[in-house]
């Protein structure tokens, strides 16, 4: 077993694919903050495409951890060169590893917030990415409002305060930049959410007017945020997964990805100082995203959701293992079919149809053994942004919500805590400890957890959908995750 460093390329299985360029000769042009495992199988994945092309060798990486916990990643980079193994797996249990080089550094914002503004700040930065999650912009759920008395930004917006937060560190570097009459950095987020681009927009304007009013009308007027879409299932690193590549390949790394075949990202061509060639390697640059992440959004991410309570509540544990039983793949096709398919905007060179049998086949996928409680986890912020408009959308224009409407009464349900066999759920929710004693006064309050008007607006005060959901939860503390499931695709 070899351990993974630049020096050990050359002696690793001729099965395992290695950069092809001299890493060497990589210069950072992207600081990119939330260094995970999507990032790792997406976006640096695209750009070591290119650099074996012989391309974008000034468009390297230089990843930033904001939090004390992403001290476990720098770790692990460092100690590999900055290198890590991609290991893609097909349904038929094939696998195709393949080291990805394009991450050449690695900072660590609380231990040297100076030196994570100054490579911000740098001349060489033209764009500073982002994955860190869809509650990392900082807004309401149900106002949309920049969330101004959250701890870390009102630390940052202190008179000298050395900044934490990641609005705290972008907006210094580019007031920075803006003083050194360095032209601002494209803001790119690849975070999955609606309007990506907008979000990060508005977030990081609001912070940047709350430090200084003018400040923050420059940064709206003067920074580009370009809007994308980005798509590819990518669990959560386990240590079967070391074990596997290790047993399979013979490499040793300390944080490996693994990842579905599929990928895809769609981008909104619109950055101040230039950007990589992305197109060269299957990236589809558009001038209008919103037909293409309304489809991911409302089909894939909905989808997800779709099947994670009812799967968790009826014994399942792994993803495959819910969409190889018949009654939930109809489910979500129906979901798909009736109810999310008529809020989507017409989607040029795409097939639908196709599309979303695809959707099934990949969460079908044996080999990725992605977990459903990951999908269940932080769903106060995902359910407002992929469900809820769909819901929205139909109730306005009459159209059908039986089925997402049941989808919010599997979370109601599972946000008691408790599964069907009477053990304890592990809740992972940043409003857990709102949600779940609220869901748990449902049986005598039905309606205690759509009232929460913090995640669910003024929904409670349809009456359709309150019909609707009534009847659904009940069939679920009377029958069940599965009768009620197998009753809604089986009426």
């Amino acid at each position: 077993m070899t351990p993974l460093t630049a020096a050990a390329l050359a002696s690793l299985d001729p099965s395992v694919a290695v950069p092809r360029y001299d890493r060497g000769a990589v210069r950072a042009g992207i600081v990119h903050v939330g260094v995970g495992a999507f990032h790792r199988a997406h976006q640096a994945m695209y750009l070591d495409r290119l650099m074996n092309e012989g391309k974008a060798l000034d468009w390297g990486i230089c990843g930033v951890g904001v939090l004390p916990g992403d001290r476990r990643m720098r770790d692990a980079l460092a100690a590999q060169d900055h290198l890590y193994t991609l290991v893609e797996k097909h349904p038929d249990g094939s696998q195709h590893a393949r080291v990805i080089g394009s991450i050449v550094d690695y900072l660590l914002a609380p231990d040297d917030p100076e030196a994570v503004i100054e490579r911000m700040a740098s001349e060489d930065t033209r764009i500073v990415s982002l994955t860190v999650t869809e509650g990392g912009y900082n807004f309401n759920a149900v106002t949309g409002e920049f969330q101004a008395d959250a701890p870390g930004v009102v630390h940052d917006l202190e008179p000298g305060a050395t900044p934490t937060t990641t609005f705290g560190l972008v907006v210094e570097a580019l007031v920075r930049r803006r003083q050194r009459d360095v032209p601002p950095f494209t803001i790119l987020s690849c975070d999955n959410i609606q309007g990506n681009g907008d979000a990060a927009r508005r977030s990081f304007s609001a912070f940047a007017r709350l430090r200084d009013e003018k400040l923050g009308d420059w940064v709206e007027r003067e920074v580009h945020f370009p809007n994308c879409m980005v798509d590819r299932i990518t669990p959560v690193t386990t240590d079967d997964d070391r074990a596997g590549l290790a047993g399979s390949f013979g490499v040793s790394d300390r944080w490996p990805v693994v990842c579905e075949p599929f990928c895809q990202w769609v981008l909104e061509d619109e950055f101040a100082l230039g950007r990589p060639p992305f197109e060269d390697v299957g990236v589809q640059v558009v001038p209008d995203v919103e037909p293409y992440e309304l489809m991911k959004l409302r089909l894939l991410n909905a989808s997800h959701q779709a099947l994670c309570y009812f799967g968790y509540l009826a014994g399942y544990r792994l993803v495959h293992e819910v969409c190889q039983d018949q009654d939930f793949a109809d489910f979500l096709l129906a979901y798909m079919d009736r109810e999310g398919t008529p809020t989507l905007l017409p989607v040029e060179g795409i097939d639908l149809h196709a599309y979303k049998r695809e959707l099934i086949e990949r969460f079908a996928n044996p080999q990725v053994k992605d977990t459903v409680a990951r999908l269940c986890a932080e769903s106060s912020d995902r359910i407002p942004k992929w469900l809820l408009p769909v819901i929205r959308h139909n109730l306005a224009n009459g159209g059908g919500i039986e089925l997402s409407v049941a989808v919010i009464a599997s979370w109601a349900r599972y946000a008691e805590g408790v599964d069907e066999q009477g053990e304890p759920i592990e809740v992972v929710d940043p409003l857990k400890d709102t949600l779940v004693p609220i869901a748990r006064r449902q049986r005598e309050d039905p309606l205690a957890f759509i009232s929460n008007r913090q995640v669910f607006g003024d929904l409670v005060d349809d009456d359709r959908f309150v019909d609707t959901y009534r009847r659904h939860l009940a069939s679920l503390h009377e029958h069940g995750a599965r009768a009620t499931l197998h009753n809604l695709v089986n009426p």
